[in-house]
């Protein structure tokens, strides 16, 4: 399935010069939300993955619905003051500015095997910051997966050797 065919872009937004990939016609689809699920779980196949960790709020949309078809847990990744209990957290540059992530102290245990999802890789920014924080706690990173990959921003390379996998690239 071409799962681009169902990604709007929209130009100049948030600001000039920004190519926007809007997912939401594509979640809009179930038949083909759940193909772009079932395709990234079918990538992994064999891999030992113990939880599945997302940033805020995109990650959520595509790691939440992954770890269930892998049968796995989900570790939500959430803007600074949004999680209840003790927490880590990490600053990181955006594409259009800077935020900091935070993780519950007590999400990942020592040793387990984390991939991180996400919607998509751009600058690589807030999947590094991801990684730094799985591996505070602990956890080993396995790999990342993405609906989308913007290559001509070179995401790949900040993340350490990681696996990635996209389903889609521009």
């Amino acid at each position: 399935m071409n799962f681009k065919e169902y990604i709007r872009v929209i130009e100049d937004f948030p600001q000039p010069g920004i190519s926007f990939k809007d997912i939401t016609t594509l979640l809009a689809d179930g038949k083909v939300y759940s193909e772009v699920i079932r395709e990234l779980a079918k990538r992994l196949e064999g891999q030992q993955i113990d939880l599945i960790a997302g940033p805020e709020a995109r990650g959520f949309v595509i790691g939440a619905p992954l770890a269930v078809a892998l049968g796995v847990g989900f570790v939500p990744i959430r803007k600074s003051g949004k999680l209840p209990s003790n927490t880590i957290e990490a600053d990181y540059a955006l594409e259009y500015g800077k935020d900091k992530l935070a993780m519950h102290d007590d999400a990942i245990k020592p040793g387990q095997k984390v991939l991180i999802a996400d919607d998509l890789l751009a600058t690589g920014g807030t999947i590094a910051t991801s990684i730094n924080l799985v591996k505070q706690l602990g956890g080993e990173v396995v790999g990342a997966a993405f609906l989308i990959e913007l290559q001509e921003l070179n995401g790949r390379d900040r993340l350490d050797g990681i696996d990635v996998i996209s389903l889609v690239q521009y």
